[in-house]
């Protein structure tokens, strides 16, 4: 743990969390108007959707090299200089006159975000006892979870009432308002010695890092194959009822992540993720089940995305908890690398979401069923 003086760990932490959530809101924010996006640019659903692809896979490549290119960078002003690009690719995004240009200022977004989020993370595990790291990687990473419930939504809204230009303008101001927060209250935290990426990624070679990354690959295919696309896989329910679906995910994203810390501090990473893809899996099937037959009933579709939200988000802290206890002296570069996995994940989950999504929301939602086994099988499968 790092000797630093913080006046207030709380207020440090909600500043690293409205980073994130700064992140994850543009992360997610184009799943709230991908058909408005589409409609724009002249292009297909499917094809507007591979600017997530597209954003996830540089997240996942860039993460790790920007971890080895910025090791020796103090912590502030690298987290404050993330922000700032994060914010004018989104600039970029929201001026985008074509789908291409479009892409290239998501790639940009994508090498900030992946600057950030992942030292974020080992700056919140390195000031506290390790009995409490999860539930401090909890509230940072809440930051993200909470963007799923507020920034996808508001998202939608904001494309109605405003246009999808003028949402990710809005985020583009987020993301630099964010910033100059994290530089007046973050504190003076020196960068660590610069090693090479092959040095770094023999960390790779460890077990415990080999049972942890596929899986989360894997987990977060399941959760995103169907959430890329979910307005439209939601037009079921009634065009009026999607934003407050996308809500009821997010709320169930947010209780899941925080209740996940806490419960893998107190029964273990093994057991929380067990259930989550249990619960993960059952909530896929259940809502190929309803895309399948046409019986849609709000009431139902809206409990169970509470579900599907729960289960997707209460991966990341014991996952995040069992590679840092794997070893604790690449904190840093174990989080980039899981953020790369939750990436490679989300991009997985895109491209099947596009593949299927021709086919019906039934399709899709039984290959994430499909993925959310997988990952409860390879969960299970492991010894401890």
């Amino acid at each position: 743990m790092l000797n630093v003086p913080v006046k207030s760990w709380s207020s440090l932490a909600l500043v690293l969390a409205l980073g994130t959530f700064a992140v994850g809101t543009d992360a997610f924010v184009v799943a709230g108007f991908l058909p408005e996006m589409a409609a724009s640019l002249h292009v297909s659903e499917a094809a507007a959707g591979q600017s997530v692809t597209v954003f996830a896979a540089a997240y996942a490549i860039g993460s790790p090299v920007l971890a080895t290119l910025t090791a020796r960078l103090p912590r502030r002003w690298l987290l404050v200089g993330a922000l700032v690009v994060l914010g004018l690719a989104n600039l970029g995004s929201a001026l985008a006159p074509s789908l291409p240009v479009l892409i290239a200022t998501r790639v940009l977004a994508a090498l900030g975000a992946a600057a950030y989020t992942p030292n974020a993370g080992a700056v919140a595990a390195s000031l506290v006892r390790p009995e409490s790291r999860a539930r401090a990687l909890a509230v940072v990473v809440g930051g993200l979870t909470i963007a799923t419930a507020l920034g996808v939504p508001l998202g939608n809204v904001a494309a109605q009432w405003l246009g999808w230009r003028s949402a990710l303008g809005l985020v583009a101001v987020l993301s630099v308002v964010v910033a100059a927060g994290v530089f007046a209250i973050m504190p003076w935290l020196p960068g660590g010695p610069r090693v090479p990426l092959r040095t770094r990624l023999a960390v790779l070679r460890h077990p415990a890092v080999v049972r942890v990354l596929p899986l989360t690959v894997l987990g977060m295919g399941a959760a995103y194959t169907a959430y890329a696309y979910s307005v439209p896989a939601l037009e079921g329910v009634g065009v009026s009822a999607i934003g407050l679906m996308l809500f009821l995910y997010g709320v169930g994203a947010v209780t899941g992540n925080l209740l996940s810390g806490y419960a893998t501090d107190r029964w273990g990473a093994r057991r929380v993720l067990t259930i989550g893809y249990a619960l993960m899996a059952l909530t896929m099937g259940v809502l190929a089940w309803l895309a399948a037959s046409g019986a849609v009933i709000p009431v139902g579709v809206g409990a169970l995305m509470v579900v599907w939200g729960a289960s997707s988000w209460c991966q990341t802290p014991p996952q995040q908890h069992r590679l840092i206890s794997a070893s604790p002296g690449e904190a840093a570069l174990l989080v980039s690398l899981n953020s790369s996995a939750i990436y490679a994940g989300i991009g997985l989950g895109t491209v099947l979401g596009g593949l299927t999504l021709t086919s019906g929301a039934s399709w899709m939602y039984g290959t994430a069923a499909l993925l959310a086994l997988a990952a409860l099988a390879f969960t299970t499968s492991h010894p401890r």
